[in-house]
């Protein structure tokens, strides 16, 4: 007869994802907050240029920038639905709506993004000498939904701007609300990561834009958020230096840790200092206008993501 008091116990303490800390989240999530954090900046960047009037000093950011964000949105979704463990139940997120869920939040808000994006971006893509346009110009609905997005430029790019708001801001909000991770457990997110989209959208227009006084501008609102993030972050470290133990444990990731060289080299020095001088020089005169500080621009803000999504998992309680 068995034993009753027997007990058989199986462990994942050996388990590679689990031990010595927990990773759940892989690369795709990154990707999504970079995506969506860079879609929330053009979006807002051109809810700017239009409602400022500024449609022929800006071509590129009128005209060019709109039509990437649904592309761009649906690569940073498609990572995002690899991640799903359950990826047939994706619907799920539309069946409700709960007040208190940040994912519930972003699954709306990028339905909307989805709709008013879409709106300005075909009325965009139409007005462009690109391949299909006569096509594309030619399919159902597709007129009627330019003559709208014609009438109503003004009132999408107030919804625009406020959707793109809304998921820069959500993208800081989706790890900040993780209060069991302290690396993540900051309010500043909500801002951080809304002005390093801005800034990574500033640098992707002023990458694609043609017109001097166009490109000359972008760099010049960069130079402004780049500074405003380097005073986030540092605003950042300071409060979980000076927080309890386990906030001063997910400092010295970053602090003396394993992710110090990958976060002080990729983020702060070639994503946001190099550019910031390069700039810098380049609005003086002192250097010429190159891709380059754009460039590092965006390899800064995915480096950020990529080192928050990866430290983030490796502190707790």
């Amino acid at each position: 007869m068995q034993d009753q008091g027997f007990l058989e116990v199986t462990s994942t303490r050996n388990n590679p994802h689990i031990d010595p800390s927990l990773h759940v989240w892989g690369w795709e999530v990154p990707v999504y907050l970079f995506l969506g954090g860079l879609v929330a900046g053009l979006l807002i960047l051109n809810a700017y240029v239009v409602l400022a009037r500024r449609k022929q000093q800006m071509p590129t950011t009128s005209g060019i920038l709109p039509i990437l964000c649904v592309p761009l949105l649906a690569v940073g979704l498609g990572s995002l639905f690899l991640d799903l463990e359950y990826k047939l139940h994706v619907f799920r997120f539309y069946t409700s709506f709960q007040a208190t869920s940040p994912m519930s939040w972003g699954s709306w808000i990028l339905l909307f993004v989805f709709a008013t994006s879409g709106l300005s971006g075909l009325s965009a893509y139409l007005r462009t000498s690109w391949p299909f346009v006569e096509r594309v110009r030619s399919l159902p609905l597709v007129p009627a939904l330019d003559r709208f997005a014609s009438r109503h430029e003004r009132s999408i790019a107030k919804l625009n701007g406020l959707l793109g708001l809304a998921l820069g801001i959500y993208t800081g909000i989706l790890l900040s609300n993780l209060t069991a991770r302290p690396l993540w457990s900051s309010g500043l997110f909500g801002l951080l990561f809304p002005i390093s989209g801005l800034s990574t959208g500033a640098a992707l227009g002023a990458i694609l834009a043609r017109d001097h006084h166009e490109k000359e501008n972008l760099i010049r609102i960069d130079v402004a958020l780049i500074g405003a993030e380097l005073l986030i972050l540092g605003l950042w470290i300071l409060s979980m230096a000076s927080g309890n133990e386990a906030s001063r444990a997910a400092a010295m990731l970053i602090l003396g840790g394993p992710y110090t060289a990958a976060f002080w080299t990729l983020v702060v020095g070639i994503g946001l200092v190099v550019p910031f001088l390069l700039e810098t020089l380049a609005l003086s005169g002192r250097l010429r206008e190159t891709p380059t500080a754009p460039v590092l621009v965006l390899v800064g803000g995915l480096s950020l993501r990529f080192i928050l999504v990866s430290a983030g998992q490796g502190t707790g309680y």
